[in-house]
């Protein structure tokens, strides 16, 4: 998504823009599939509409524990449900028309020498002025560059799948935790609900299996019990994605700037991963623009003009986002909270506005 929203947005501007992506669109991807209306605008300047295409709009807030609490309140500024199935193939099309060049295959290493780029495909090399780095979660490309986290074994898994339950309110996202984990619920375009969850993999592998986790575990949370028993699945199988890393990673690496989930991944509890992702793609698309137009910016400086500015964005809703999973996986301090705040939503829209950021002209 990051690295879509960056191509359209410097395809405005005449450069020569490939995008190397594994897999054709449209196709699933694990995801909350809910955006925040803080890159509405921004996305509007683009010549995205999203509810053209159908996304719903969300505009209220719920959260429950395991053990029965629950608390709700107004999004303070609301947002979408959207899959990015349509989301990213609607990014897709629209870059295509602009002339952004697209080839379908995976990136098995990018060098850079004497201020350029070399990027490797399937035994084809292509040079490039400006990389971005707009992988995801994780990728061999990680490994190559030598990144931290990756040699790390990562103790969470993400499970996503779409269902038709006509219980779930249209104008609702929901954040429901049970033992070892949390996962949250939204309408998309289709009239399905999007149910995508995180889970400690240790607490997984007692059952090895996601009908009988969910059975047995996911199900305790009386607020999901109904929806586990009763949703219809429209995916054959569940999607999965494991060894998820929460830990810092770096902005700028080796010259590439790194752009959503490949700079820094904020918990899934917050629900605003894809508009962290578009708007590190509107920082990037300055930089770059100022590096590629002005002869006295340099690329050093766009490079610690990137950083300083994802820090300043970014750094705090990571921050609270760590603070807030740590909470959400400790049943005692979540019973607590929720109380708390489902005593006050002025106090649980604070919360909420911690995590997500201001409307991006």
């Amino acid at each position: 998504m990051a690295g879509l929203t960056a191509a359209l947005d410097l395809s405005q501007y005449g450069y020569d823009i490939l995008v190397f992506e594994p897999n054709t669109y449209p196709h699933h991807k694990v995801c909350g599939e809910y955006v925040s209306n803080e890159v509405t605008p921004y996305l509007r300047s683009l010549g995205i509409d999203l509810l053209s295409i159908g996304a719903v709009e969300i505009t209220e807030f719920q959260i429950s524990t395991v053990n029965g609490p629950m608390a709700k309140t107004k999004l303070p500024l609301g947002g979408m449900g959207i899959s990015r199935y349509a989301f990213d193939n609607l990014l897709y099309e629209k870059a295509a028309e602009r002339q952004v060049k697209f080839v379908f295959s995976k990136v098995s290493g990018v060098h850079y020498d004497k201020d350029r780029f070399e990027v490797n495909v399937d035994g084809e090399s292509y040079a490039a002025k400006v990389v971005l780095g707009a992988y995801g979660k994780r990728s061999a490309l990680d490994k190559s560059l030598q990144r931290n986290f990756i040699s790390k074994k990562q103790p969470w898994l993400a499970v996503k799948g779409h269902f038709y339950y006509e219980g779930f309110p249209e104008n609702q996202v929901a954040l429901h935790n049970f033992e070892g984990g949390y996962g949250g619920l939204s309408k998309i375009e289709t009239g399905a609900v999007n149910f995508c969850y995180l889970t400690a993999y240790d607490s997984f592998k007692k059952y090895n299996d996601i009908d009988r986790f969910n059975q047995n575990v996911v199900s305790e949370n009386t607020h999901l019990s109904d929806f586990i028993n009763e949703a219809r699945p429209v995916f054959e199988n569940p999607l999965t994605i494991a060894q998820i890393s929460f830990e810092k990673k770096e902005p700028v690496l080796d010259h590439i700037l790194m752009c959503g989930d490949t700079a820094g991944l904020i918990h899934p509890l917050c629900g605003n991963g894809m508009a962290m992702a578009i708007h590190s793609a509107k920082l990037a698309s300055g930089v770059i623009r100022n590096y590629l137009e002005e002869k006295t910016y340099g690329r050093i400086q766009m490079e610690k003009d990137y950083a300083k500015t994802w820090n300043k964005t970014f750094r705090s809703r990571l921050w609270y986002g760590r603070k807030l999973q740590y909470m959400l996986l400790n049943n005692r301090y979540m019973d607590m909270g929720v109380r708390v705040v489902g005593s006050s939503q002025g106090l649980l829209r604070a919360i909420i506005a911690k995590t997500h950021g201001k409307p991006i002209e």
